[in-house]
């Protein structure tokens, strides 16, 4: 019973949306990193995106204006890491914060000696534990055009990551997935990527394993040819993760 009343909302969600399936596809031609879904691949997106928008608020910050072109995008790219896992791995928070540029914020960190280290950090997102997502527009306007760089899947990802706590490079496993092998190939990876830098792998995944996985999961979507000349296991680990073949849609 509890089934059939959430189907039933679901499609009454989908039947009331602002956007028609055409406006979807004007914005989805636009961002060129979903060019390898398949039509039915593309149906779907646009479904979890439409449930995205009626269950999490995109407002702007510094009087920034969220157009219909704004959040449709956002949704979109938001989505493509969970196509194939549902919106419920979106659950336990609900709104995204677009500032019109790069912003600021506080930080305090503490190193290796218990020295505490206080200053500004100036960021292009952020993702915050049982908080919002924050992304400034001017690197999310351009996320999407496989450079292997994508501000809206990296913290979206960190999202997933702090399904279970904060983000560590370690989120939930699917069922048929062994929590030690991705443990193992992960460390050893990010071990190498300290010393190793890799073609098409931003260097700021060398910080944690946190941003290790989010800059990984970027080039998965975006350029995963570099995931698997860099680290192809890692490539195969991710897709069993993801549930996505990004390299293979068609086949």
């Amino acid at each position: 019973m509890l089934k059939l009343f959430q189907r039933w909302r679901e499609q009454r969600i989908l039947g009331n949306s602002p956007y028609s399936a055409d406006e979807w596809l004007q914005v989805a031609v636009q961002i060129p990193v979903l060019d390898r879904l398949n039509d039915k691949q593309r149906l779907e997106l646009i479904r979890l995106a439409t449930l995205f928008l009626h269950h999490k608020d995109v407002s702007g910050a510094q009087g920034f204006v969220i157009t219909d072109k704004v959040q449709q995008s956002i949704a979109l790219q938001a989505c493509l890491p969970i196509l194939n896992l549902g919106l419920e791995w979106y659950s336990g928070w609900s709104e995204v914060i677009v500032y019109p540029a790069a912003f600021k914020r506080e930080s305090t960190e503490i190193d290796e000696f218990g020295v505490t280290h206080s200053g500004t950090v100036t960021l292009a997102g952020e993702a915050w534990l049982r908080g919002p997502v924050v992304l400034a527009w001017t690197d999310t306007k351009n996320a999407g055009i496989r450079d292997g760089q994508n501000v809206v899947i990296h913290e979206f990802v960190h999202k997933l990551d702090m399904l279970n706590g904060r983000a560590n490079g370690f989120p939930p496993m699917q069922k048929d997935m062994s929590p030690g092998q991705w443990s193992r190939l992960m460390s050893e990876a990010y071990e190498d990527f300290q010393v190793n830098p890799k073609a098409g792998l931003d260097r700021y995944g060398a910080t944690n394993p946190a941003e290790f996985f989010a800059v990984l999961s970027e080039v998965f979507f975006e350029t995963p040819e570099r995931l698997v000349d860099a680290y192809p296991e890692l490539y195969d680990l991710m897709s069993r993760f993801f549930l996505q073949t990004p390299l293979g849609s068609h086949s």
